[in-house]
């Protein structure tokens, strides 16, 4: 397992980066759930959820929507709000719980039957893999870890470069470095499906998923 030493300078410029992202736009994600997420939460009972990088809030309050109790975490204080915001608009603020976390440092209390990584990217250094490994040891048994990457280049993302090389989901996977005897991969998966921009634009797009299940 790799150590990863906290560099503050680091979260600090990260931070700043996704705050100014998201106060920097009225709006930046259109607030449907994710197709992959309710794909896979669709046949699970409802429990405890946790959301990692939950931006604006879609997914959380599309699960609390549907009856789960949901813990959504961003670096943004900007995104935080409008989770909040949406939840109470959607009359479910009782059930979804916003917390600021630096994921490289801290992590949300507690055990969760799901836990959801949505295109859980970032361009500053971050111990990605150790996180979502702290997120699998989270999970009650029985519960999914749902991580779902870009596989290919979205033609509007902020950051789009043709060149990008795309981890497969077995590389993902592999880098959990989790026990079979504690957990199994689920799906392992490059779906590809039509993608709509934040504008409206839409393209054919892949992603890349990992489901784990917990077992015990």
């Amino acid at each position: 397992m790799n150590h990863h030493i906290h560099d503050p300078h680091a979260a600090d410029e990260a931070a700043r980066f996704w705050e100014d992202l998201y106060s920097g736009r009225d709006k930046l994600w259109r607030g449907a759930p994710n197709p992959l997420l309710a794909e896979t939460a669709d046949r699970l009972t409802p429990g405890r959820a946790l959301d990692l990088g939950c931006g604006e809030g879609g997914d959380a309050v599309w699960l609390a929507v549907w009856g789960w109790q949901v813990t959504a975490v961003d670096i943004a204080p900007t995104a935080l709000e409008r989770t909040a915001r949406h939840a109470a608009e959607a009359g479910v603020a009782d059930r979804v719980t916003t917390e600021r976390h630096d994921l490289a440092a801290t992590f949300p209390a507690g055990t969760f039957d799901l836990v959801s990584a949505q295109y859980f990217e970032t361009p500053f250094a971050l111990p990605r893999a150790d996180v979502l490994r702290r997120a699998a040891h989270a999970l009650t048994p029985g519960g999914i870890l749902l991580v779902v990457d870009h596989g290919s280049v979205r033609p509007w993302a902020w950051n789009s470069d043709p060149d990008t090389r795309f981890p497969s989901p077995e590389d993902i996977h592999d880098e959990l470095a989790l026990d079979p005897a504690g957990w199994t991969a689920e799906r392992l998966a490059r779906p590809v499906r039509e993608a709509t921009g934040p504008d409206g634009q839409t393209a054919a797009v892949t992603d890349t998923v990992v489901a784990v299940r917990r077992l015990g």
